[in-house]
């Protein structure tokens, strides 16, 4: 990690970041396969409830995400929910619900 980056989901997370891949690969979103190695943990969700591990690999936007947004459901190898929130076709938000504490 560069001085003044934020993590690497890869580095902070690698189970993680394995499943995302995975997860994508069987969803047929190789575009979004490609980004896994580059994500990074720019900001936690902080909603509070303890059920969410969600972050931002992008800046959290003013309002809603607007035009060219879409949300990716993935089907996790482990329990509870991976959603992305993918902006023009590059991941903005991964939704970590109702899972393990993340590796």
């Amino acid at each position: 990690m560069t001085l003044g980056q934020p993590p690497l989901v890869v580095d902070r997370w690698p189970r993680l970041a394995a499943e995302l891949a995975t997860a994508l690969r069987e969803a047929d979103e190789g575009d979004l396969v490609d980004q896994v190695g580059s994500l990074r943990v720019l900001q936690e969700c902080g909603c509070g409830d303890g059920f969410c591990q969600s972050f931002y690999t992008q800046p959290p936007p003013a309002g809603a995400y607007g035009p060219g947004h879409r949300n990716v459901g993935l089907s996790p190898h482990r329990a509870g929910m991976l959603i992305l929130d993918v902006v023009d076709n590059m991941i903005m938000f991964v939704e970590v619900i109702d899972r393990p504490p993340m590796d």
